[in-house]
């Protein structure tokens, strides 16, 4: 394919007409499509022509006589092109200069039909000019607003009206130009207020009169601006009623005032039959003017709630005070009445008979609608729609009165999302909102329409149920378990919530909605307990059982400044030489009322409630300086600790071993820090990067109860560990079990192919003893040598293992 063929099918693929000039000759070489198109010429008919006989502006010619003299290499402007037909076309048309070589460079000539656009400008630029020619010849002052309130324009004779000074009329100054308007008026309070009812209504049509300094009377009209249905603006006319209200009548006058108010107002006869009523009134009924002339004001007027309307009270007050006032329902177009406050005026005439009764209606549907939405505030949840605590209470109160009454049951079920912070951390809050939502939608299709589902916070839901025994509710909570276990779908992403359900039953679990509530939450929290995803009854040993670890975790806290907590030693010894090799340090709680409290008691309240972290960071301080006080006296004991997971994930961690080493002394390789399985598995990255900063500060790391938790060897080849723990449940049924004999021949055989020591734990008999040492693990602990001593007797159990009696 030629260059020429190339840039033929280069340009053809073009949206735009497009020439290629030779710049010597200043002929077409070549043209698309689109550009005979434009022209209205043949195909094929351009190429070969002389771009200076196209050219139909003296712009074009001067342009291709400089490109001839190279004085010129390109343009963008707007021009003309003459079609074939004669016809002139505006074109937007941009010319450059291509090189394609060091010898070798064309005109590229571009250019865009701008007819239709050029059609639209000059129809938009004569109706501009018609709109103005219009607003300069009405005789009213016209201001155009937007919603924001900036003047998008005004015309001359509003400037007359509000004898605009001349350094309004020559700079922009909106503010100035309010500010000059609000000075002008006689009662610039009122003109304010009136003002700020408008901007506060977009939609607001309404009509008013001003009174100005000067004495002028300006009939203010205010129509909302609207673009595809939506108010973009406002337009305020300004007429000059001076001159007609001086010749009215006290009468039109009223009349005006009358058409302009915004409160609905009717004047009825003596016999209360309407004579005439404004356009507000209309809007307020939904009925034309022509369809409540005639009619009796009892018929549009009902007491609250549908209550008859007491005409006859009415009438007595009227007729000795002259007014009355109250809130009545008016009855409105389809049969519906909306709330209002009606002041009645009784017109004497000049005996002081009643000769007109003249009614202003305020629609008070407005605030009646505030005042219900700040009670659903009070007392729904605003996210999920769903009964908020208040609400809920007031539901299970009256619903154990009927229970009480009638002597029948009731339920309640207390109902937990499970793990839904996951949801909240990964996916944000907003979905998880979204989330919550979803789930009150399937608690209430769960429940009949007398029931109540209520949202407490949170992921906490709570359902009312009437007339349920042990029997229904456990219906109802397996019927919860099966929807929620239905997938959810938010956004293309799918995924499960499954909940935990706690019952309490009236009356047997409760008979107050407080106690019904905390004990279907103590059952949930037994289920959470349990593993979720199920339901459970409540038990009266539940609440026990919360309450004694309360009562053990406030010990806790009380006991460890006081003194009540200590560290207890236990040898570990070599099982090869009997030599005591280190000593792990085991926590004991004396407390003055509970006595001593076994670690398997207090450890998993401590966990429970975190406190653990304080108890950990006290247990490594004071393991860490006994160790050094040892380590100064000569003996080179390592010390080992049980860190939690809870512990471990602690951002300053690794500090504060750092600093409890730096503190004491003591040199880093003779602390270890036994972890267990769990810790390790929780976010690999992240519990790697903590073990090797620990490792590179020289501390000694073991897998504590090897065995009983999620074991990879994944992570025990990429983990600075150097020992494992056998597990005394593994350790019990040597030598004669042969289970433990296989696991733990098992874990020796991992730990030599890793690398690693090994220690067992609870090691109580000879038999044992002497099994482990053949089996190749090189170190113990137990009751056969000792048990856990405080640091004061620990040196008295340095005696080797053969000379030492069994205890158990």
């Amino acid at each position: 394919m030629t260059s020429a063929e190339q840039i033929q099918t280069l340009i053809d693929g073009m949206l735009e007409a497009v020439w290629i000039v030779d710049p010597l000759d200043l002929r077409i070489k070549a043209a698309n499509r689109a550009a005979h198109d434009l022209l209205g010429v043949p195909g094929g008919s351009l190429v070969g022509r002389a771009v200076i006989e196209l050219a139909c502006t003296p712009e074009d010619v001067l342009f291709w006589e400089d490109a001839a003299a190279g004085l010129a290499d390109r343009i963008l402007s707007e021009t003309l092109v003459a079609r074939a037909d004669g016809r002139m076309v505006h074109v937007e048309r941009r010319i450059s200069r291509a090189k394609l070589g060091p010898t070798v460079s064309y005109y590229v000539v571009g250019m865009r039909d701008r007819s239709e656009q050029q059609r639209v400008e000059d129809e938009l630029e004569k109706l501009i000019a018609e709109l103005r020619a219009t607003l300069e010849s009405t005789a009213d002052g016209i201001l155009a607003v937007d919603l924001q309130g900036t003047i998008r324009g005004y015309n001359e004779r509003f400037a007359q009206l509000w004898e605009l000074p001349r350094r309004l009329l020559t700079r922009r100054d909106d503010q100035g130009v309010f500010a000059w308007m609000r000075h002008q008026v006689a009662d610039p309070q009122a003109y304010l207020e009136r003002l700020e009812l408008i901007e506060r209504s977009p939609l607001l049509e309404a009509t008013d009169t001003l009174v100005l300094r000067n004495g002028k009377i300006i009939e203010r009209q205010t129509l909302p601006q609207c673009s595809r249905g939506r108010p973009i603006g406002r337009v305020y006319s300004f007429r000059d009623i001076t001159e007609r209200v001086a010749t009215e009548s006290r009468l039109q006058l009223g009349a005006k005032v009358f058409e302009a108010s915004l409160d609905g107002i009717f004047v009825c006869d003596p016999q209360l039959k309407l004579i005439t009523v404004n356009p507000s009134f209309e809007r307020l009924t939904g009925h034309p003017r022509q369809e409540l002339i005639g009619q009796a004001a009892d018929q549009l007027l009902q007491g609250a709630s549908g209550q008859p309307l007491p005409f006859d009270r009415i009438r007595d007050v009227l007729h000795t005070e002259g007014l009355w006032e109250g809130e009545l329902d008016l009855r409105q177009k389809g049969g519906h009445a909306g709330p209002c406050h009606l002041s009645l005026v009784r017109v004497p005439d000049e005996r002081g008979r009643p000769l007109h009764f003249i009614g202003f209606v305020r629609d008070l549907s407005d605030k009646h609608a505030a005042r219900r939405r700040i009670e659903e505030l009070a007392y729904t949840d605003g996210l999920t729609g769903l009964p908020n605590r208040l609400l809920l209470n007031e539901r299970i109160e009256f619903a154990l009165a009927l229970a009480r009454r009638d002597q029948g049951p009731l339920a309640v079920l207390f109902v937990d999302l499970d793990r839904f912070k996951q949801i909240n951390d990964s996916l944000g809050h907003a979905f998880g909102d979204r989330v919550l939502a979803e789930v009150a939608g399937r608690l209430k299709a769960c429940v009949r329409e007398v029931d109540t589902v209520a949202r407490l916070g949170g992921d906490e839901f709570v359902v009312l149920v009437h007339q349920a025994d042990a029997r229904r509710a456990e219906m109802l909570a397996r019927r919860i378990l099966g929807t929620m276990g239905s997938p959810f779908a938010l956004d293309d992403v799918t995924f499960t919530v499954t909940c935990s359900i706690g019952i309490a039953l009236y009356p047997n679990d409760g008979i107050t909605a407080t106690d019904l509530i905390k004990n279907a939450d103590a059952a949930m929290f037994r289920v959470k307990e349990r593993g979720r995803a199920g339901f459970r009854f409540y038990q009266p040993q539940m609440n026990v059982d919360l309450l004694s670890r309360m009562k053990l975790d406030h010990a806790m806290r009380q006991g460890l400044p006081r003194g009540d907590f200590s560290l207890h030693y236990q040898p570990q010894v070599d099982l090869k030489t009997g030599a005591v090799v280190g000593a792990e340090a085991l926590l004991r709680w004396r407390d003055e009322e509970l006595g001593q409290v076994p670690p398997g008691r207090f450890i998993p309240v401590a966990e429970e409630s975190g406190f653990i972290v304080t108890l950990g960071e006290w247990v490594l301080t004071q393991a860490v300086g006994q160790a050094a006080r040892w380590h100064r006296a000569g003996r080179r004991w390592v010390v080992s600790i049980n860190v939690s997971a809870l512990q471990f994930q602690q951002p300053d961690f690794l500090e504060r071993v750092a600093s409890a080493l730096a503190v004491s002394g003591l040199p880093a390789d003779l602390l270890e820090l036994e972890l267990t399985e769990s810790i390790l598995v929780h976010d690999l990255d992240e519990t790697l990067a903590r073990l090797k900063a620990l490792a590179k500060l020289g501390v000694r790391m073991a897998i504590d109860d090897f065995g009983t938790g999620y074991s990879s060897l994944g992570y025990l080849k990429r983990f600075p560990i150097r020992k494992l723990k056998i597990d005394r449940s593994f350790v019990n049924g040597l030598p004669s079990d042969e289970s433990d004999v296989g696991i733990v021949r098992a874990i020796v055989h991992l730990a030599r192919a890793l690398g690693l020591k090994v220690i067992a734990e609870g090691v109580e008999t000879q038999a044992q003893r002497q099994f482990l040492l053949e089996a190749g693990v090189d170190e113990f602990q137990g009751f056969l040598y000792s048990p856990a001593v405080p640091a004061e007797a620990f040196e008295a159990t340095q005696v080797p293992t053969a000379e030492r009696e069994v205890s158990r």
